[in-house]
């Protein structure tokens, strides 16, 4: 059967639709999974949303995408999403970037193999925990896969351990339009603008555990960027950060947040919508984010606007 791990991904369902001289009969469905539950679970399919039954459920599993993208296009892809998230203290390994920010986030604090590291891999990974303890900080790497399958390979055998995966999603733009019955249920006045208010650091920092001066270079020192501030009666109730980098191409959106009080009306939707319009201002053509894959709700709610996973990767941690 299926868990939760398998949200975002391609998966084939057959269910059980009815019984005929006892027997049951049954019907396949492919597409992405966007919600699983205790008692049911939705696909995305090439028909529109398709909400199933668990009970009805006689097999389920996962099965590769359609296409997978090449590695060319996973290295631009993760560069270009570096650039958009960039620790204030870098090196490289050759190809191989390494990254630091004061703990801040893992995007920021671990290394990028990607590329030749200009040695072999069991020297390479040695020379990473050495930059990281240098630093006094566990030694990191993001692993994309399946391009750095065998980095993985190589840190199984060390026992790093791993967090739970990130998809990587993409979406083409522009997004799709706010329709009324996915418009907000409450008036917001949206703003976007190149520096980000205290409040709004405020709202990040309670996302993400604190906000070192490390955290404000990585939000900050990137040439095209926009953050959303989203309020309403007066306070601010939704935020959000976009930016545009690789070579212009690549929209990405990062900290879409909303205040408890504010959830479940539709603001979340409308920050992207703001966001996406001013890339596609900007001469962006894609956009990208990246969510864990634990995070159901959000990843139904990119689902909508066309998101689908284009790769995950895993961040590896060096034993302590």
């Amino acid at each position: 059967m299926l868990r939760q791990q398998d949200v975002g991904h391609r998966i084939v369902v057959r269910r059980i639709v009815g019984i005929r001289e006892g027997r049951p009969l049954f019907s396949d469905a492919l597409g992405e999974l966007v919600e699983l539950s205790e008692t049911h679970l939705t696909l995305a399919t090439a028909q529109g949303p398709l909400r199933v039954p668990v009970a009805q459920v006689h097999r389920a599993k996962r099965v590769p995408p359609t296409r997978r993208p090449t590695a060319a296009a996973v290295v631009a892809l993760e560069r270009a999403a570096n650039e958009a998230w960039p620790a204030p203290t870098r090196g490289r390994l050759g190809d191989w970037l390494l990254r630091s920010a004061e703990g801040w986030t893992g995007r920021a604090n671990s290394a990028l193999p990607i590329g030749d590291p200009d040695r072999p891999l069991p020297a390479a990974v040695d020379a990473v925990e050495r930059w990281y303890a240098e630093r006094g900080q566990p030694a990191m790497i993001n692993t994309p896969l399946p391009l750095a399958a065998p980095v993985g390979a190589e840190l199984d055998e060390r026992g790093w351990t791993t967090r739970p995966p990130t998809l990587v999603q993409t979406a083409p733009l522009p997004l799709p339009a706010l329709t009324v019955a996915a418009a907000p249920a409450v008036d917001a006045v949206l703003e976007l603008v190149t520096v980000p208010s205290e409040d709004w650091l405020a709202i990040a920092a309670g996302r993400k555990g604190g906000l070192p001066d490390a955290a404000r270079h990585v939000l900050t020192a990137v040439d095209q960027v926009r953050f959303a501030h989203g309020y309403v009666d007066g306070a601010l109730a939704a935020i959000g950060r976009a930016t545009v980098t690789g070579q212009g191409r690549w929209l990405g959106l990062s900290l879409i947040e909303v205040v408890p009080a504010a959830r479940r009306q539709g603001l979340a939707r409308r920050v992207i919508g703001e966001l996406a319009a001013w890339g596609v201002s900007a001469g962006a053509t894609h956009a990208f984010l990246q969510v864990e894959q634990r995070n159901t709700p959000a990843i139904a709610l990119y689902r909508t606007l066309n998101f689908t996973t284009h790769h995950t990767y895993l961040t590896r941690v060096a034993p302590s």
